[in-house]
């Protein structure tokens, strides 16, 4: 793989450190600014709310940009946030650093996946995404627990200078190594920013964005109150719970790697393979969380099969966003979001409803279900993976859609 890759590899290590590590860091900023511990908490949405409207209005503001020169200019955005962070006198500027920290998060893995794909052969480019999305479970595997320690033994803030330093590494490493020129999205006459926006008259990319929204929220669903399954069903304490999230961390991992090498060899079958066996998943974990064995391999497993969607979910919003990739790419970071925050809600809401510990689980399975279902809507589509319909050879195919034979729609009708 090209080392540009691990450059994007950094930068997406360094925010997903911003955006998990401070759950751990909560007690400290609240004691800090003299808030309560939910008021911080706000910390944590205000971030993913930013994610979701930077991941959409940045994009777009960029897609006439120079990606490269677009991630360069995230990455700075990304630094400032950080450093206000990291010097914020009182709770209502620690927010605006969070804030601006957040919204290049979108933009900077939607346009750095498209740029990832274009480094790389095209039976490669959902294996090249992967390795970017690779820094954001590092960043979970190791980042968290690292920093969530610096934190609590030098001073919060020590972990904000710390994930800024990181900032500087990540876009000297961007500066150096990615190519000069990776092109724009740019297809009619300078400001016309509908003619980006048409991309979203596919039915294909909707699609696509809704089994976002669910096959990966339903993971994330189950995910999010999974400290009260492990100390409440399976029975560990629960200061065993860092150490069995770096096993889900670990999962991400492997998972995101093989994910998107599987997605280069037969996309559609992949996702589908992917969402049947993590709706299994996550049921038999629920079943089954009363054993502490079991619940550390389903663990294990939903992390694995949950992250193993991610290339392949990305690559394809993007193979049928041939017009703008970038900002398609952008909306199902997107979605990524928005499906964290449903599938959140549905679990809570499982647990209002006095359903029990493992009842997040269960939502989650359903949930993920549900993306399995507009899954295969998507892929016997017209225009999807599995439509049974006569069709061009793939060059025929990519020089009558206007697109080169390598260009990620090329990729997807030669798997089909």
């Amino acid at each position: 793989m090209p080392i540009a890759l691990y450059a994007l590899a950094i930068g997406g290590f360094g925010i997903g450190l911003t955006e998990f590590v401070i759950m751990g860091l909560l007690p400290e900023v609240a004691a800090d600014f003299a808030v309560s511990e939910t008021t911080a908490g706000y910390l944590i949405s205000g971030y993913a709310l930013s994610v979701a409207v930077g991941a959409i209005a940045l994009t777009a503001a960029l897609t006439r940009v120079d990606r490269k020169k677009a991630l360069l200019g995230l990455m700075v955005l990304f630094i400032l946030g950080n450093l206000v962070s990291a010097l914020a006198p009182d709770y209502s500027t620690m927010m605006i650093g969070r804030v601006i920290a957040a919204l290049c998060h979108g933009a900077f893995f939607g346009i750095g996946a498209v740029v990832a794909a274009q480094l790389v052969a095209p039976n490669k480019r959902a294996a090249a995404i992967s390795v970017m999305f690779a820094g954001l479970t590092i960043s979970n595997v190791l980042g968290v627990p690292l920093g969530t320690l610096l934190g609590q033994a030098a001073g919060w803030r020590s972990t904000f200078w710390a994930i800024t330093v990181i900032g500087v590494f990540a876009l000297i490493g961007i500066a150096a190594l990615v190519p000069a020129r990776t092109g724009t999205d740019a297809t009619g006459s300078p400001g016309s920013l509908l003619q980006e926006f048409r991309v979203f008259g596919t039915p294909q990319v909707w699609l696509s964005i809704a089994v976002t929204v669910l096959g990966y929220g339903g993971m994330f669903g189950g995910f999010t109150y999974i400290a009260f399954t492990l100390t409440e069903v399976s029975g560990f304490s629960s200061s065993a719970v860092p150490w069995l999230l770096i096993l889900f961390g670990a999962g991400l991992f492997v998972g995101n790697i093989l994910g998107g090498r599987a997605a280069d060899k037969n996309l559609g079958l992949t996702l589908v393979v992917l969402l049947i066996v993590l709706t299994a998943v996550l049921a038999i974990f629920a079943l089954t969380a009363g054993n502490p064995v079991m619940a550390m391999v389903s663990l294990v497993l939903m992390g694995g099969f949950g992250f193993a969607t991610v290339p392949g979910l990305q690559m394809r919003v993007m193979a049928h966003a041939e017009a703008a990739p970038t900002l398609a790419s952008g909306a199902n970071i997107a979605a990524f979001n928005v499906g964290n925050a449903f599938g959140a809600w549905i679990g809570g809401l499982t647990l209002a409803a006095g359903l029990g510990y493992t009842s997040p689980l269960w939502a989650g399975a359903a949930v993920t279900a549900g993306g399995l279902l507009v899954l295969l809507v998507a892929v016997f589509a017209p225009g999807g993976e599995f439509a049974r319909r006569a069709r061009p050879a793939p060059a025929a195919a990519a020089a009558a859609a206007g697109a080169s034979p390598t260009s990620p729609t090329a990729v997807v009708a030669a798997q089909s």
